[in-house]
């Protein structure tokens, strides 16, 4: 009988050491679940944050398609460019004379060669006996 009075005071001193200990980790597992539960809904809070900024994204984008649209319908237009104040008193005067000015003007523009400024030293050439 002394075996099984040691057994009985093992399992008894075991099985207190064990509650006590389930005792400790039930807080902890309170505290767990607690802290498990705040972040749980401070995630579905920022899914909800995302959701609307995406949706934000979406609009800001159909809008910039919109202007660049847009902006490439007036870039496409012809601007209408006001006629100098010469061609509207030769129009004014009319007669044959008057068409043909206008008309002659852009093509002497266009004969005219396109020089760029020089930006170096001057580019004279000498004649003569001073020029060796």
């Amino acid at each position: 009988m002394s075996s099984i009075k040691r057994m009985l005071a093992v399992t008894a001193i075991a099985g207190s050491v064990l509650w006590l200990g389930c005792d400790q980790s039930k807080a902890e597992l309170d505290s767990t679940k607690a802290q498990l539960q705040t972040v749980t809904s401070e995630r579905d809070g920022l899914k909800t944050q995302l959701d609307s900024a995406n949706q934000q994204v979406a609009s800001l984008r159909q809008q910039v398609a919109d202007l660049t649209a847009k902006a490439a319908a007036a870039a496409a237009a012809p601007a209408p460019t006001p006629a100098p104040a010469e061609e509207k008193k030769d129009a004014k005067k009319g007669g044959k004379h008057a068409a043909a000015k206008t008309e002659a003007k852009p093509a002497a523009e266009a004969s005219k060669p396109a020089v760029a400024p020089s930006t170096g030293p001057a580019a004279e050439t000498r004649k003569g006996r001073g020029h060796f």
